[in-house]
């Protein structure tokens, strides 16, 4: 079972909804996967800390005037197909307008969510002290430790002649997405490097700084790439124009 294939079951394996069978196979997996046991662990550690809160029954006069709604006809049948039709028409002569500014919306939110999103996993893996789930300076080490785990093999590149050496990798997930990150390093400061491939709404490059650390994306041979790191803008500029043709 890969990382993917098992993402996808770990909600259901927690709350114990799996047959025997993908439970079994689920355990397998995680029984030899340090990345996937994490996030196993981190749902059951919620899991647990929402059973401790406390519980409060609603009100009596609360129970008693949802009761009463519940009772009480919804609407008229006729009165609510002649308003679907209204809605329609009025939706329809509305969706030329809308798409004009819809594209250029949607990217600009996207991309601020994702920068959002790599920007906090880095902090984690720093606070957490787990920059890596493979630790090595040689590409042929770490782009193959991804085999099997990802359905896509992400480009490993060695940078150590212009100063940016690669310390390793981890599995990582980005917004329910399962990415491939590799690790850098400028001096003391380390690079995030995430990768994956592109989607069909595939967010524009971007240069920002985000809670005080440097932003960069940029896309290459179908795969999208995220670095983020402390470093100043020059130095993380000059890290990017190595790893682009």
């Amino acid at each position: 079972m890969m990382c993917l294939e098992a993402g996808r079951l770990l909600d259901a394996f927690v709350d114990n909804e799996l047959s025997p069978a993908e439970a079994a196979e689920v355990r397998g997996h995680l029984a030899s996967c340090v990345a996937c046991s994490r996030i196993v662990a981190d749902r059951e550690s919620l899991g647990r800390l929402l059973r401790q809160l406390p519980y409060y029954r609603a009100p009596d006069a609360l129970r008693a005037r949802i009761a009463d709604a519940r009772a009480r006809p919804r609407f008229n049948v006729g009165l609510f197909t002649w308003a679907a039709v209204l809605a329609l028409a009025v939706s329809l002569g509305a969706t030329l307008a809308i798409a004009r500014f819809a594209r250029s919306g949607a990217i600009g939110a996207t991309t601020d969510a994702v920068a959002d999103a790599v920007v906090g996993d880095h902090v984690r893996a720093l606070r957490e002290a787990r920059l890596f789930d493979v630790q090595s300076s040689d590409q042929h080490t770490v782009k193959p430790w991804f085999l099997g785990k990802l359905d896509f093999s992400p480009p490993v590149d060695d940078l150590s002649s212009i100063g940016f050496p690669l310390v390793g990798g981890r599995l990582d997930r980005v917004r329910g997405q399962f990415v491939a990150t590799l690790v850098y390093q400028r001096r003391r400061h380390p690079i995030s490097l995430y990768i994956w491939p592109v989607a069909d709404g595939a967010v524009a490059d971007a240069v920002r700084s985000v809670r005080g650390f440097q932003v960069r994306h940029w896309t290459r041979n179908g795969m999208s790439f995220w670095a983020v790191s402390d470093l100043n803008d020059a130095e993380l500029s000059e890290f990017v124009r190595g790893l682009q043709p």
